[in-house]
């Protein structure tokens, strides 16, 4: 059985250019309209699928898809578990919505300065584990 990650994000110069151009300030306004949308429940799908684009957005880094090669040649696209969506609801109800705007507004400002831009890059990737326990 063979594991391949395939990550396809554009160049690394060309990623810092949109990150000092356009990543930073679009990740703000991305960030309020996202988290805005997952409070109010109905929008929470969208909400989602924008924090788990937000990588994309900040720094043009797609996301890694990991594909299993078996013996016999099938091929599969592996997913990892994920806890009950009851626990998982429960959580975004006392704890998640409110962590995760502390956690956003943590990892934009750190995202600010050079120093903290390694750790907010870190912080936007575990979005989605904080608003909803989502396993990476």
């Amino acid at each position: 059985m063979t594991t391949v990650n395939i990550n396809e994000s554009p160049n690394i110069i060309l990623r810092i250019i949109w990150f000092v151009a356009v990543g930073w300030w679009l990740s703000g306004v991305w960030t309020v309209i996202a988290w805005v949308s997952c409070v109010t429940i109905i929008g929470l799908p969208i909400g989602l699928m924008m924090l788990n684009s937000l990588p994309q957005v900040t720094t043009l880094r797609a996301r890694t898809v990991r594909t299993v090669v078996d013996s016999d040649g099938g091929v599969q696209v592996s997913t990892t578990p994920q806890y009950p969506f009851l626990i998982r609801a429960l959580y975004f109800l006392v704890i998640g919505w409110w962590l995760s705007a502390v956690w956003l507004i943590t990892a934009w400002a750190m995202g600010s300065t050079i120093i903290g831009l390694v750790i907010s890059f870190w912080m936007v990737d575990r979005v989605p584990s904080v608003l909803v326990l989502t396993q990476n």
